[in-house]
């Protein structure tokens, strides 16, 4: 491809998103060693685009100066997480777009994605925050937890969600899988706790009312999907987590 990287728009732990022409953007993964991350995005990105959920377009696979990255379409429009910032009256309304978004994601099958039990087990088995007798109690008890084959985001938020209200747009789809909608929905809830705890527990009530789900039983998945964020080694999670993994 003849464009050239542009302006940095975006920074996080892992990657980074720039200008790649006028209507693409380049999300370049910080490691060299990325790359089965960066071809595991892409392979997620384009199946979710085969089943019409509204989702950025994947373009290439790009390697630049040692970095892998993605060529993506561009999504104008702020996120969510910005929208209820600046518009603090709005945020039920956005809760309640969020939560339909989120359970419109969970009416797909999945087949072809990677086993959600499986991910939040090989997370746990991989942290070193938690002793080999909790992790062994852990992966005992999720091993009893429901199958599922719906589709799964992995790390559904208000931050992953751009564009109009009308039409929102759901990125960032490396983690998604096949498996139970209230293990997804936890992880949503979790973060949220965790980072915007005033409007965690109406996310539930949102999502739980229009997917006529019981938030028991969302909430049963909480000491797995908290033990899994754990290998994700975010240092200002670690003492809340661990205390979620003992409940």
């Amino acid at each position: 491809m003849s464009e050239t990287i542009g302006r940095l728009l975006a920074a996080g732990n892992v990657a980074e998103v720039f200008e790649w022409g006028s209507r693409r953007v380049l999300k370049l993964y910080r490691l060299a060693e990325a790359k089965p991350t960066v071809f595991r995005e892409a392979r997620n990105q384009a199946a979710v685009e085969a089943l019409g959920l509204t989702v950025p377009a994947v373009w290439a696979v790009q390697q630049i100066s040692g970095r892998w990255g993605i060529v993506f379409d561009r999504i104008s429009g702020a996120s969510f997480a910005e929208r209820m910032r600046e518009d603090s009256g709005a945020v039920s309304t956005y809760l309640e777009i969020l939560a339909r978004l989120q359970a419109y994601i969970h009416t797909h099958p999945a087949l072809p994605f990677a086993d959600l039990k499986v991910r939040l087990a090989t997370n746990i088995t991989r942290t070193r925050l938690l002793d080999d007798q909790r992790k062994e109690t852990l992966l005992g008890r999720l091993a009893q937890m429901p199958e599922g084959d719906r589709l799964c985001h992995g790390d559904f938020h208000p931050i992953n969600v751009l564009g109009e209200p009308s039409r929102p747009t759901v990125i960032d789809w490396p983690d998604a899988c096949r498996g139970e909608p209230a293990a997804d929905v936890c992880r949503s809830y979790l973060l949220l706790k965790l980072h915007a705890e005033e409007i965690a527990d109406p996310y539930l009530g949102a999502y739980c009312r229009i997917a006529d789900a019981v938030p028991e039983k969302i909430l049963d998945w909480l000491p797995y999907v908290a033990a899994a964020r754990l290998a994700e080694d975010v240092p200002s999670e670690f003492e809340r987590l661990r205390e979620i993994t003992r409940s």
